[in-house]
């Protein structure tokens, strides 16, 4: 196991700086996701880690100790790519024993190796098969396995789960969450998918623009997300924002934080719309509302109004947030926090 810091890391690609003094630690033995949209400067860093595109300026340390000058097989790491990265001639016990037999590893500690690993990724029936027989669930447990065998401190995962369909995506989560419990090794994963950042990570390193914009336990990131970036990137769908009209303040809330109902409530934000669009998914029912301050989207559990009809959206002061003119999360605490709050009262139900 082993902990990573980046100590004023910058990074350039043809004089183009892409990531900018960045400080940043990944716990020991944590699972941590790197998610932002694409182009933020996720994968760049984990690259970084790997060595396999130093950083252009500070320092990438691995358990304490700077690697900047330390070969990418010698860092103690294992990567797991978004393309498996596997060989299409070799059968799957070949694939997984592959870097063992280049560190000239004896057979008989190969074969005891490799067993074990296979029956720890459900594998063990498929050794001697080849790749192109397996389904992409399987190839994707043989890069998982061929990684394993090395016994690095640190797994990078750059996508793995993308070229996956939806129903082996959910599948391979669980497993990965299962796998990191029985390694206890530091686990850094990069995806631009918010619902895997959500359901995977001990920690969320979110970013946007070579920056990161916070950082924290998913239940952290979803219940006071740190700015509107966080706001509107985590959760689905996003954050409602409007405008509050008074100094560049903005107000959000949740789709699943508001409630609808055929008569205005008391909630400090209580609108009148109409209801334009209804998508019923089975379990909750996603609403478009349009009224005369926007349109506003309300997840529900109980499927109870249609398309046209007339209804209030409210929301409870526990469930709104507002942002200042440099988009940060103004904090509950915070004086001016209660004059926005009846602000937002006097306007929706005015």
């Amino acid at each position: 196991m082993a902990s990573i810091e980046f100590v004023r890391v910058s990074k350039a690609f043809d004089k183009q700086e892409v990531i900018k003094d960045l400080n940043l630690t990944i716990e020991d033995g944590k699972f941590t996701v790197l998610v932002g949209p694409s182009g933020c400067g996720k994968t760049t860093l984990l690259r970084m880690i790997a060595g396999l595109d130093p950083q252009t300026s500070g320092s990438v340390l691995i358990d304490g100790k700077d690697v900047t000058r330390i070969a990418p097989g010698k860092r103690g790491v294992a990567m797991v790519f978004q393309n498996y990265a596997i060989y299409p001639t070799m059968s799957v016990r070949e694939n997984i024993e592959f870097g063992l037999v280049n560190n000239k590893v004896g057979k008989a500690e190969r074969e005891e190796l490799v067993e074990s690993i296979g029956k720890a990724v459900g594998l063990s029936d498929y050794l001697d098969r080849k790749p192109s027989t397996l389904s992409g669930g399987q190839r994707q447990r043989v890069a998982l396995a061929r990684a394993m065998v090395k016994k690095p401190s640190v797994f990078l995962m750059d996508e793995p789960l993308s070229n996956l369909d939806a129903k082996l995506r959910v599948q391979m989560r669980i497993e990965l969450i299962e796998l990191h419990k029985k390694l206890g090794t530091t686990f850094v994963y990069v995806t631009h998918d918010q619902v895997e950042a959500m359901s995977m990570a001990d920690k969320i390193v979110l970013m946007n623009k070579g920056v990161i914009q916070q950082e924290a336990p998913p239940d952290t990131m979803y219940r006071r997300p740190s700015n509107r970036f966080t706001a509107q990137f985590i959760g689905t769908p996003p954050m409602n924002i409007g405008e509050l009209g008074a100094g560049g303040i903005k107000y959000g809330f949740r789709p699943e934080s508001a409630v609808l109902s055929e008569v205005q409530g008391d909630e400090p934000f209580s609108v009148r719309g109409v209801i334009a669009t209804r998508e019923m998914l089975g379990s909750e029912t996603i609403y478009q509302v349009r009224s005369d301050s926007g349109n506003f989207m309300v997840k529900r559990s109980e499927d109870l109004f249609a398309a046209g009809q007339e209804v209030f959206v409210g929301v409870a002061a526990e469930k709104l947030h507002f942002f200042g003119e440099d988009e940060r999360r103004i904090e509950e605490k915070q004086g001016a926090y209660r004059d926005y709050l009846e602000a937002l009262r006097g306007r929706s139900h005015g």
